[in-house]
């Protein structure tokens, strides 16, 4: 008998020892890979700078934020199984559902959105001593966006349009990296450009020689114009842990936007990106940035209309319907949190 018990233990424990890793393994943290393109636009890279706010990092997940120089490359990584969140310009999700087939993404929370009332709207500049003193003006000149296919281009065809002007026939439209953008215009290598961020608006030496033409706002209204999205496989198997990180991450995004932190936002920030601190203090996080909802959730009203408009400019076939491709519960879930 005792032989019998003995052996019957002996058994328990070598399931037990045979359990062991896969029960450890399940407990182990996920990894939840989030893509960004620019900081500070993109908050995912400041989010572990502040780790005593992300406070369920390394318990339920870990974060590792990657740096894409687009969103075409965020939608292939997204495809391929290689990113499970993905920060997206409005113009890029229908064409991630529609071109890249992708149509079980969910858009889940918003990151920042251009043109809101009291906020900053992107720029298009030309020179105060320039040719261009109207919409008019434009024809025959060359005219610089930062990508094709962004909301910069949809805001200048847009504008163009009801002035009856077309590219090539009317005007030139180049691209040109944003950090060059600033020697594109004081140099004249182009008429006017297209800001895709407040900082280069905000640069003492553009606002001496330049002034704004027009904004995104003046051709489009407001744009949801970032947006965070994941598939929806990604987010039923791993919903909880998804709201938790939700959660951190809208509680680092209030810390950062509060007044009252704007010197300690800065020093932050200025230590990520190592730009001088001079150079962000002016507009970041204030009502010279663009807006962020405080409870993440973007206003997929706005999102429709601005998709509704790509596909009349001719950016799209069709027009995709958001509501069908939207989960916006995590991020309200994620908020609640932080209200109780």
């Amino acid at each position: 008998m005792k032989r019998r018990v003995a052996g019957m233990l002996s058994i328990a424990g070598l399931c037990l020892a045979l359990l062991w890793p896969a029960a450890a393994q399940a407990a182990d943290p996920l990894k939840i890979r989030i893509s960004w393109m620019a900081a500070p636009g993109n908050l995912p890279p400041l989010l572990m700078e502040k780790p005593e706010l992300m406070t369920r990092a390394g318990q339920s997940y870990t974060v590792d934020a990657v740096r894409f120089p687009g969103p075409s490359q965020s939608i292939a990584a997204l495809a391929s199984g290689d990113l499970d969140i993905a920060l997206l310009t409005f113009p890029s999700l229908p064409l991630a559902i529609q071109n890249a087939k992708l149509d079980d993404l969910r858009v889940i929370g918003d990151e920042f959105a251009d043109g809101m009332q009291g906020h900053y709207s992107a720029e298009f500049l030309v020179l105060k001593d320039g040719p261009i003193r109207n919409i008019g003006d434009i024809k025959g000149k060359s005219l610089a966006i930062s990508e094709r296919g962004g909301g910069a281009e949809m805001a200048l065809r847009s504008i163009a349009r009801k002035h009856g002007l077309e590219e090539k026939r009317d005007y030139g439209l180049t691209e040109v990296a944003l950090p060059d953008m600033k020697a594109a215009l004081l140099e004249k290598k182009a008429d006017l450009v297209g800001l895709g961020v407040p900082a280069i608006a905000a640069d003492p030496a553009v606002r001496e020689a330049a002034r704004p033409l027009f904004t995104q706002q003046d051709a489009l209204g407001p744009s949801i114009q970032v947006i965070w999205v994941a598939r929806k496989s990604f987010l039923e198997k791993n919903r909880g842990v998804v709201v938790d990180f939700m959660s951190d991450a809208l509680r680092v995004r209030r810390y950062l936007t509060d007044p009252k932190n704007h010197a300690q936002a800065v020093s932050m920030v200025s230590g990520v990106t190592k730009q001088p601190p001079e150079a962000l203090d002016s507009w970041l996080f204030t009502d010279k940035d663009f807006y962020r909802s405080p409870d993440g959730v973007p206003d997929t009203g706005i999102l429709q209309k601005n998709i509704d408009r790509m596909a009349e400019l001719g950016f799209l076939k069709n027009t995709v319907d958001v509501k069908k491709y939207q989960d916006l519960s995590i991020a309200k879930d994620a908020a609640a949190r932080l209200a109780n």
